[in-house]
């Protein structure tokens, strides 16, 4: 039932878009990734050479299969965020039991990367600096707060961007679009597995 719904939200959708793919012109991709969920599939581009920590912790936990018990489960939405001055649109994705993962990984942050959060952008979750694990989140349209510099976190630090959507936006957007309390999906879609491509 629940993929029936995202069908037809697709339809409304419309057929595939594809992003700018801005970084794409600008940065060498050093690897391609396939993360197949549910309702989709999203392609996406990493940038090793412009954020090698990132990259390489992103693959190991792609190579140890971590992602094979994962799930998008949150959405970021200008409706739900009314308490947040600096509004992102965004969807994260978690590994199931990340705290049985690997250490926490240093900050790469935008100013040293020159990677941006723009549309389709690929970056990492945390809380404080130097806290993230595997927990990502994809953006839906630039948003320049992410980088560092920008406000949405309170530290001024950003997020670490390490790679771009090249195909499968309208899968993210379709995402975005699922019936959720607060930020939190009512029913996360799930990843099947993320591999290389």
């Amino acid at each position: 039932m629940r993929i029936l719904s995202y069908l037809l939200i697709a339809g409304l959708v419309g057929s595939s878009i594809q992003c700018a793919n801005r970084m794409i012109g600008k940065f060498k991709a050093t690897d391609r990734f396939i993360i197949k969920t549910e309702v989709g599939d999203i392609e996406m581009a990493l940038f090793s050479e412009n954020a090698p920590n990132t990259v390489a912790n992103f693959i190991r936990y792609v190579e140890q299969g971590r992602f094979e018990d994962a799930r998008f489960f949150r959405v970021v939405t200008p409706e739900n965020q009314p308490n947040d001055s600096i509004r992102i649109e965004v969807i994260q994705g978690e590994i199931v039991g990340q705290e049985e993962g690997f250490a926490a990984i240093q900050l790469e942050t935008t100013r040293e990367t020159g990677l941006r959060h723009l549309d389709g952008a690929v970056s990492m979750a945390r809380g404080a600096p130097h806290t993230a694990k595997s927990s990502f989140f994809i953006c839906i349209g630039d948003q320049p707060e992410l980088d560092f510099g920008g406000m949405r976190n309170p530290d001024g630090q950003g997020f670490a961007a390490f790679g771009q959507v090249t195909k499968g936006m309208d899968i993210v957007k379709l995402i975005q679009q699922g019936a959720a309390e607060g930020q939190s999906l009512v029913e996360p879609v799930n990843i099947s597995t993320v591999k290389r491509m």
